[in-house]
């Protein structure tokens, strides 16, 4: 095959930044951009998608609101209603935000298997599935519940994960390979929590009182 073919993906990249980015005061948000700007350099054929996905995007909140409405996207609801939805409720609430970074670095911290910041955001299910639960909690709790039922219900579909938007969810969680991980409404999540597969949580039955 000839080398343009390999090369052409790429050249976008030197019209956004090939320096590296050096951020200190989003040192997260820094790192993703300067890894995904590395995996470009490495991997042409990827550059148009990382570039689309990472490196064209203004803020972390706008990579994580871009992955999460592509993989939601469906004719029932399309992807930018899923998208403005996130905008909106990181602008409104800034502790989204925050719980963001926080479980991008325990997935860096407590995954033996992850090197980079940049894999949870573009390519681990569980990390997606949790920051729409956060999107639907939100959605929950500011009266919008059957636009959280359906973020529920849509992202049981894709990613095999199941959380009711009523959960309160704490900073710093790690969702590893996260199929079939079930959380009732009655459950609380505090911070700093890793649940693996084929995990159940919440009651049984019609009893009150958190899980």
């Amino acid at each position: 095959m000839p080398q343009s073919l390999f090369k052409a993906p790429h050249q976008p990249l030197a019209r956004i930044n090939t320096e590296r980015f050096q951020d200190v005061v989003d040192p997260v948000w820094a790192r993703i951009r300067n890894e995904a700007d590395l995996a470009a350099e490495r991997e042409p054929l990827l550059a148009g998608f990382l570039i689309g996905a990472v490196l064209g995007q203004g803020s972390l909140e706008a990579v994580i609101g871009e992955r999460i409405a592509a993989r939601l996207d469906h004719a029932e609801l399309p992807g930018s209603a899923i998208r403005a939805a996130y905008h909106e409720a990181v602008s409104q609430d800034r502790t989204i935000a925050q719980a963001v970074r926080a479980d991008i670095m325990a997935v860096v911290d407590r995954d033996p298997a992850t090197t980079r910041a940049l894999e949870p955001v573009l390519y681990f299910k569980g990390f997606h599935a949790l920051q729409t639960h956060r999107l639907s909690h939100w959605l929950w709790t500011h009266s919008q519940r059957d636009f959280a039922l359906y973020l529920q219900s849509r992202a049981s579909s894709v990613f095999a994960v199941d959380i009711h938007p009523a959960v309160p969810v704490g900073r710093g969680i790690f969702l590893d390979h996260a199929t079939g991980i079930v959380i009732g409404a009655t459950a609380v999540i505090e911070d700093d929590v890793s649940i693996l597969q084929g995990v159940t949580l919440g009651g049984t039955g019609k009893e009150t009182g958190d899980r």
